[in-house]
């Protein structure tokens, strides 16, 4: 439930600002110089954990055309191998994240006023680990995918 109240955070401060900014333009011919760099950094932290709340429930897109032709016992494997693979992909990703915001930090690259890039990229790390030891626990049977909750309720 905190990455609902982050998101709902995420999403009213970049709105606001970005209707601030938009008004200081038009009738003040004004502006505040971090703001666009901040609305970019926000629209990629939504992003990020907006998709690690859609793993809370399972709730990613996903091409199941396949599944609902077979039978339960092997629709819960294939499920579980499904949440295996992401599981392994998002482990992956978040490796390669963490020397992406190392690097970042050795560089000392800055994205808006004065906060450095790694800051605002380490969300990247992890929300990819999170997201990884989700499934990886609904490949386990720990916690269940959403496929294997519908068929216990119905």
């Amino acid at each position: 439930m905190l990455e609902t109240g982050l998101l709902i955070f995420l999403l009213g401060s970049m709105m606001l600002l970005a209707v601030y900014q938009v008004a200081l333009r038009n009738f003040f011919d004004a502006g505040i110089v971090w703001a666009d760099a901040y609305v970019r950094v926000t629209v990629f932290w939504v992003a990020m954990v907006g998709a690690l709340a859609a793993s809370r429930n399972d709730e990613h897109i996903s091409i199941d055309f396949l599944s609902r032709l077979l039978n339960p016992s092997w629709r819960r494997l294939i499920n579980r191998a499904q949440a295996m693979l992401t599981a392994a992909l998002c482990f992956i990703g978040a490796w390669y994240s963490v020397e992406f915001v190392r690097y970042e930090y050795i560089d000392g690259v800055i994205a808006f006023a004065s906060v450095p890039a790694w800051v605002c990229e380490s969300v990247m790390p992890v929300a990819l680990f999170l997201i990884g030891f989700r499934y990886l626990c609904k490949s386990l049977g720990l916690g269940g995918t959403k496929a294997e909750r519908a068929e216990q309720e119905g």
